[in-house]
């Protein structure tokens, strides 16, 4: 299934649009799942519904030009940064106080372990990735395949293309930081 998707991800990278069509039903229900993951971290009564993450998230994967897509971990790590990015935007809309306002603090450790019903401050996240970013862009992205895509070591290594010892030692240093940072 795997290769299939990256090879059709290939012809679409190389202009045949029927490719996009053989791709939607391969890739809808991971998707999905990728969505869920993301707005059970948020709080209760979220105003964005899955089906509209999904769409909006897609609408943009689709518009992506000049993208070579290389494989299904680097379709669903692109996925994963927009779907980040489309609910800190949803955040910050929703959100007029400054950071903080009503929302319960989350170390890293503590929103992976999440219950459903537990607010997590995303904007607090992702203001601590982007700090992380420019410390260290690769841990920042590791924590963003792995938080917020659900991939697993190996499925980041090869979305970022490194080892997955490298991986796991980014992991453990960026949570690390990420809990100082977020846990104040």
């Amino acid at each position: 299934m795997s290769d299939n998707i990256t090879h059709i991800l290939k012809e679409w990278s190389d202009g045949d649009r029927q490719a996009l069509d053989r791709l939607t039903p391969l890739v809808y229900e991971e998707l999905r799942h990728q969505a869920a993951r993301y707005l059970r971290r948020e709080r209760p009564g979220h105003t964005l519904q899955t089906t509209a993450l999904i769409n909006e998230a897609y609408l943009r994967l689709i518009d992506a030009k000049d993208v070579q897509w290389q494989s299904r971990a680097h379709f669903f790590a692109i996925a994963a940064n927009l779907m980040r990015r489309i609910l800190v935007d949803h955040a910050r809309r929703r959100d007029v106080e400054k950071r903080g306002g009503s929302q319960i603090r989350l170390t890293l450790d503590e929103a992976l372990a999440i219950a459903p019903e537990t607010d997590v401050d995303v904007l607090a996240i992702d203001e601590a990735l982007n700090r992380l970013a420019n410390l260290d862009p690769q841990q920042a992205r590791v924590v963003e395949l792995r938080f917020f895509s659900g991939l697993n070591v190996e499925e980041t290594a090869t979305a970022l293309g490194v080892s997955p010892k490298t991986v796991k030692r980014d992991w453990s240093v960026a949570r690390a930081w990420l809990r100082r940072e977020i846990g104040g």
